[in-house]
C-alpha cells in the first residue's frame, strides 16, 4: 500500500512544498500517490475535501493503515517514526534537537511574512522596503540559521548537517524569501541558494509552472525581475522533428509530443512531461541522462 498526498496548487500552497519534499526528497516518491486540489479561496477548498474529514487543509496526508495526517509536523513526525530506517532527523542529539526546535518555530511563527508575503514560485519581484514586523521576522530567520549552523558545525548548506526535515519545513520560506528579494543577509543569502538550487525544489516549481494556473490573490504589485535560482537551459517545445530517443524518459510509453534542446530533439509522452522538462531540464535526471548519452 501507499500513502496519498493531498496538496494544492504547486506555485503557492507553502506547506504543500514541504509535504512533497518531506516525500521526494527522502526517497519515498515511490510509495505515495499525490492529488492537487486547485481551490481559488478557502471556501472553495471544503466542498473538495468533504470526503477527507475531519482535514480542513492541506496538505493532508492519509497513511496506508488509513491515518489521517492533516498538519504538516504531524506528517514530518509520522514519516519518522514510520520509516526508522531514514535519517529524517540528525541522528546527533544536538543537531536533531536544534532541528526540530526549528522546524516548529518555522511551524508557528512567522506570521508577518507567511500573512503579508505569500509563496510564489511563478514571479520573483525586486525588493521593496518591508514593514517593521517583517523586518524583525527576518533578522529573526538569520540568528536562528546561524545558530543552527554553528552549533551543529555544519559544513555542507543546510542547517544542521544532512538535509533534514527542518530544512524541508523551511524551503517554502527560502523560495518566499528569494521572491521578495530579501536572501540578503550572510546566512540567509547562501541557504536560500541551496534551497533554489535542490533539484527536488526545482522540479516542484517545474511541474507548477508547467501545469498550474496563475491565482490573482497571490500577486503582489511589485515591480518584477528575473528568478533568481539557477538559470534553465534554453529548451522549447517544437511539433515537428526525428527524437533521439525511443520512448518517454519518465513513462517508457509511446511518444507524442517534443522538444528541442542544443538542435537536438527528444520525445515525451504527454504533453506535461514535455511542459516541465522545458520549464527546466536539468532538473529531471531521467532527461539529462539522455542528453549525456552522446
Amino acid at each position: 500500500m501507499s500513502y496519498q498526498l493531498y496538496v494544492g496548487n504547486r506555485l503557492y500552497f507553502s506547506w504543500s512544498i514541504a509535504a512533497y519534499l518531506m516525500f521526494n526528497r527522502f526517497g519515498l516518491e515511490d510509495q505515495v500517490r499525490t492529488t492537487i486540489f486547485r481551490p481559488e479561496s478557502e471556501a472553495a477548498l471544503r466542498p473538495l475535501m468533504a470526503d477527507l474529514a475531519p482535514a480542513r487543509t492541506l496538505p493532508t496526508v492519509i497513511a496506508p493503515d488509513g491515518a489521517l495526517l492533516n498538519d504538516s509536523m504531524a506528517i514530518a513526525e509520522e514519516l519518522a517514526s514510520r520509516h526508522p530506517e531514514i535519517t529524517f532527523w540528525p541522528r546527533d542529539p544536538l543537531a536533531r534537537g536544534t532541528a526540530r526546535a526549528l522546524a516548529n518555530e518555522m511551524h508557528s511563527s512567522f506570521g508577518a511574512l507567511r500573512g503579508g508575503w505569500p509563496v510564489n514560485l511563478r514571479t520573483t519581484y525586486t525588493a521593496v522596503t518591508p514593514p517593521d514586523e517583517v523586518t524583525a521576522e527576518l533578522d529573526r530567520l538569520e540568528e536562528i540559521w546561524t545558530h543552527a549552523r554553528k552549533v551543529c558545525r555544519a559544513s555542507g548548506p543546510w542547517l544542521c548537517g544532512e538535509y533534514s526535515l527542518a530544512d524541508a519545513i523551511f524551503a517554502p520560506m527560502a523560495t518566499r524569501l528569494a521572491t521578495y528579494g530579501f536572501d540578503t543577509r550572510p546566512t540567509t543569502k547562501a541557504y536560500v541558494a541551496a534551497h533554489l538550487a535542490d533539484p527536488s525544489l526545482r522540479r516542484w516549481r517545474a511541474m507548477g509552472l508547467a501545469n498550474e494556473a496563475q491565482l490573482p490573490a497571490f500577486e503582489r504589485a511589485f515591480a518584477q525581475t528575473d528568478w533568481r535560482g539557477p538559470k534553465p537551459l534554453a529548451a522549447h517545445s517544437v511539433d515537428s522533428g526525428d527524437p533521439e530517443n525511443d520512448a518517454c524518459p519518465y513513462s517508457g510509453k509511446e511518444i507524442t509530443h517534443l522538444l528541442s534542446l542544443d538542435g537536438r530533439i527528444y520525445g515525451f509522452c504527454n504533453a506535461f512531461c514535455r511542459d516541465k522538462t522545458v520549464v527546466d531540464p536539468a532538473a529531471w535526471p531521467q532527461f539529462m541522462a539522455l542528453v549525456d548519452r552522446r
